[in-house]
């Protein structure tokens, strides 16, 4: 009894049978039907899309003794001996297993003569990139000027290691990975025509699996068939991938999305019960994770195997932030599962890190918000709160800092803070300012009132100026400048100030009218900044704050 593959048996036979490549089908069709067919063809593409078939329905579609059209009959000695592959014509070469020189001069040593049979002469290379390099060496000169009746047909799936003279000897077609709609469609087709039963869940995942080529997807039908008895149903075809239900995911995302660590572990011993493929597990939550937030971003249908009803409840009760950060955690987390104690242990650990850092938002107003949930609300305060190590007290939490006042407070003269605001830990003044401004971390701006003069008016000395401007409105290289800057003299609506030469690349474009309305915003009126570019040795906000830093580092 012989049986014959699936892959095998449902070879396209013409270019009407392909699934896919149109854009390659089409330029074939097209040089066949006017007579304008290159002598040599380059077909590349990850494996099972379609080079080798393309190829043997190219050499049918020239030796067909109908004559050379993009139909050939199917029917003629010559079609049925090329489809049973046996046609004396058609001269199929494995690269791989002839990739010395003289084995490639053997073969060209024939090329002088007539086909026997046909009205061409085809060289099928497969997988011509695995040829040595004085064996691309030797084909040059006859793949440049063959004779008349050969044709070479080249096919590989690593375009990149063939030489630049033989890419310029050939018409290069890239064959493009197949959907998973088109492939799915096609199993479809053949499991009615061999009377097979089956799951629409059962060839999704099929077709997913097979990732793009055609081949896999057959061969792992056939053996989806055997596994199930002659059907073909989900469940068998999930136990027999070695795939995870995507229930499982689901109940992951439901308890990170809560932020209950006793039911997220309650879903992983659910899981373990199936002996899964912890690396398969993290990758299937990583595609339902970019699915949610592709519905967040762009509103699309999610179009896999959750339901859409699924996909909204997560992209309602899930941040951005936190489908960003469960992401990542995924994708490292498969790559660090080898290193783990166990698969389980690790995946454990995993799940663990996701519930651990999920991003906090405070609403807006700052208060905490309540309930739990990423980037909702807070975690439970043991899973948050950060330990001493023994022996050690945490040092005390630094006083609160000033609350900026509105500009009308500062045209006043006030300077107080709103209601509601924490007390100054010291009085105001210029020690007391200096020390509530120590407390502000490095890279945010300060919000302690600062001793800038009477209301609307310029700084008018360094110490002014040094005082002001970290509470201006400036960003990236403008604010770098503006640190950088010292105070030279301030008259009427200018306000003067230089940098040295070592920061003059600073001084880019449109950056003094920036200062200018940062400035303008903050006195009230109208405010022109002229920089120059001189040596000084004056103080710049820039050096009182690494005396700050110094300060701080010594003392600690």
């Amino acid at each position: 009894m012989s049986y014959q593959v699936l892959a095998r048996k449902w070879r396209p036979r013409t270019f009407d049978d392909l699934v896919g490549q149109p854009h390659v089908v089409r330029a074939l069709a097209n040089a066949l039907t006017n007579d304008r067919v290159h002598h040599a063809f380059l077909f590349t593409g990850t494996r099972g899309v379609g080079k080798t078939t393309i190829a043997r329905i190219l050499a049918k579609c020239l030796n067909c003794e109908a004559g050379v059209s993009a139909r050939p009959c199917g029917e003629c000695s010559a079609c049925q001996e090329i489809d049973e592959g046996r046609f004396v014509d058609l001269i199929e070469v494995d690269a791989a297993s002839r990739a010395r020189v003289d084995e490639t001069r053997d073969l060209l040593d024939n090329v002088q003569y007539a086909p026997a049979r046909g009205r061409f002469k085809v060289y099928l290379i497969d997988e011509v990139h695995m040829f040595s390099r004085h064996s691309f060496n030797a084909l040059l000169k006859t793949l440049e000027e063959p004779p008349p009746h050969v044709k070479f047909l080249l096919a590989t799936t690593d375009p990149q290691r063939l030489p630049v003279t033989v890419l310029s000897r050939c018409l290069q077609f890239a064959l493009r990975r197949l959907p998973r709609e088109l492939i799915e469609a096609q199993l479809q087709r053949i499991c009615e025509a061999e009377s097979v039963p089956s799951e629409e869940g059962a060839l999704r995942l099929l077709s997913r699996v097979a990732d793009g080529s055609m081949r896999d997807g057959l061969s792992l039908l056939d053996q989806a068939i055997a596994y199930g008895g002659g059907s073909l149903e989900e469940s068998d075809v999930r136990a027999m991938l070695g795939t995870v239900s995507l229930q499982h995911v689901s109940a992951l995302l439901e308890a990170l999305a809560d932020g209950d660590a006793g039911r997220l572990m309650e879903a992983v011993d659910a899981l373990s019960d199936s002996v899964p493929d912890y690396g398969e597990v993290l990758s299937a939550l990583a595609a339902a994770l970019t699915r949610v937030a592709l519905l967040q971003s762009v509103e699309a249908p999610p179009g896999d195997d959750l339901d859409d009803e699924d996909y909204r409840r997560f992209a309602e009760c899930l941040s951005p932030e936190a489908i960003q950060l469960f992401y990542q955690i995924a994708l490292i987390g498969r790559r660090d599962l080898p290193l783990a104690p166990s698969p389980r242990a690790g995946f454990e650990m995993i799940m663990l890190r996701m519930l651990a850092f999920t991003p906090e938002l405070p609403e807006p107003g700052g208060s905490e918000p309540e309930g739990a949930g990423p980037g909702r609300a807070a975690s439970p305060p043991a899973a948050r709160q950060r330990r001493s190590p023994p022996g050690h007290d945490r040092p005390p939490s630094p006083p609160a800092a000033y609350e900026a006042p509105p500009a009308a407070s500062l045209s006043e003269g006030g300077g107080k803070p709103r209601s509601g605001s924490a007390e100054p830990a010291s009085p105001p003044g210029p020690d007391g300012d200096e020390r509530a401004r120590a407390t502000v971390p490095e890279g945010q701006v300060s919000t302690a009132p600062v001793s800038t003069g009477p209301a609307g008016a310029l700084p008018d000395s360094p110490e002014a100026w040094n005082a002001l401007m970290p509470s201006l409105p400036l960003a990236g290289m403008v604010r770098e400048l503006a640190f950088n800057a010292a105070f030279e003299a301030a008259a009427g609506e200018v306000l003067r100030l230089m940098v040295a030469p070592g920061h003059a690349a600073l001084l880019v474009e449109g950056a003094q009218a920036k200062i200018a309305d940062a400035l303008t915003l903050r006195v009230g009126r109208t405010v022109r900044v002229s920089v120059s570019i001189s040596e000084h040795r004056r103080s710049t906000p820039a050096d009182e704050r690494a005396m700050r830093d110094e300060a701080a580092l010594a003392e600690a």
